[in-house]
């Protein structure tokens, strides 16, 4: 399960951006996940929830925005839905598409930090 892994990278980088900041902990972390990242975002979260124990994000959440797959047709101006399995197939005028505009994201888009009281 690669899931553990992105998460311990998740959770390691979203405390060093914290803690950067002046944060002592983490409240949220926010990732976008492309529909064809290869990553399962249920799994994702389940792992989230296991590799925080222990680090400044032990009470985070972790809030996934699915994108996604869309590709465009360069002939007739169109953007689709690729789906899954992905299909590159203009669905308007039956010509192949190599332009991938968006789902293989995967990135960190917002961390809530909580700062100690003074």
């Amino acid at each position: 399960m690669h899931e553990l892994s992105i998460a311990t990278a998740i959770i390691e980088q979203a405390d060093a951006l914290a803690r950067a900041d002046g944060a002592d902990a983490v409240s949220a972390v926010t990732v976008r996940v492309g529909e064809l990242a290869g990553v399962v975002p249920d799994a994702l979260s389940f792992a989230f929830e296991v590799a925080r124990d222990g680090t400044a994000l032990a009470a985070a959440r972790l809030v996934v925005e699915q994108v996604s797959a869309q590709a465009y047709c360069g002939p007739c101006a169109e953007e689709f839905a690729v789906g899954m399995p992905p299909f590159f197939w203009c669905p308007r005028c039956d010509q192949p598409s190599n332009d991938l505009r968006s789902g293989r994201e995967l990135a960190i888009t917002g961390i809530e930090s909580l700062r100690a009281s003074a």
